[in-house]
């Protein structure tokens, strides 16, 4: 009776979980049991035989920066990116980066040139319309150039056409230019940056819209695999032109007839 009368107050929801089990059976499924109905791996099995399926061959980027050192280095490299003003055939500056001897970014600013720009190029330049509203006006970004490369060593590539478009000079002492440097010369015929880069540094560089930030680092980068050879090409070309100097005869008085008065 009295196990008749706890059946009773059983609550009604046990009882049936209880008939569940007995209908189901309460033991667990082998191991061997579950590999039959196929194979259950967990996610991190799969993660793992991601990984073993496809390795990670990538290598490093060449271009990312040694370091965190953002200081001011003896050596800066310079990358500028041309927008079209005038008629849109006229190249100003649009967009100019520095970096030091370790890549680290040190002046990377938008320009607002004085002429109406026309035609953005940003196939090329990478620069558009919206970039244009944070821009710095060309004055304040050339003086702070000046300041930055005085007194230093400039790296890059074409220095000529980005100075030109700063409206800047440099001693040409100071001047370490990839595209002039005579070992990166192909039979006396200048090679592009991103032929350089791919070639000697493994890093692919202006793949569509150009990087200036890339770039600047680039060419720092091949600078500073062969500064020791380069540096010393320049001490032999100034002691060269030293010495070329020395030899040259000087000018004998020109005698023009006049009467010499004692």
């Amino acid at each position: 009776m009295k196990q008749h009368k706890n059946s009773q107050q059983l609550n009604p929801n046990w009882a049936q979980l209880q008939q569940k089990l007995k209908s189901h059976g309460s033991r667990l499924p082998k191991s061997s049991e579950l590999s039959d109905s196929g194979p259950s791996k967990s996610v991190l099995g799969k993660r793992k035989e991601r990984a073993d399926a496809e390795p990670d061959d990538r290598c490093p980027d060449p271009l990312m920066p040694a370091n965190s050192d953002f200081g001011l280095t003896d050596v800066i490299a310079m990358d500028c990116e041309m927008v079209g003003v005038a008629q849109g055939n006229k190249s100003a500056l649009g967009r100019v980066t520095l970096v030091n001897k370790w890549g680290n970014v040190l002046y990377d600013e938008f320009v607002r040139p004085i002429d109406r720009v026309v035609d953005y190029r940003t196939q090329v330049s990478g620069i558009r319309p919206s970039d244009m509203r944070k821009a710095k006006d060309f004055c304040t970004v050339q003086k702070k150039v000046a300041e930055l490369i005085k007194g230093r060593v400039l790296v890059g590539h074409a220095l000529h056409n980005d100075l030109k478009a700063l409206l800047l000079t440099h001693p040409k002492k100071d001047i370490r230019d990839t595209s002039e440097y005579l070992p990166f010369q192909k039979e006396g015929c200048r090679k592009a940056l991103r032929h350089l880069a791919a070639e000697l540094l493994g890093a692919s560089i202006q793949n569509g819209e150009h990087c200036p930030v890339e770039d600047a680092r680039a060419a720092m980068l091949l600078y500073i695999r062969n500064k020791k050879k380069w540096e010393k090409s320049v001490k032999d070309q100034i002691k060269f032109k030293q010495k070329q100097k020395k030899r040259k005869p000087k000018k004998k008085p020109v005698d023009n007839g006049a009467l010499k008065v004692d």
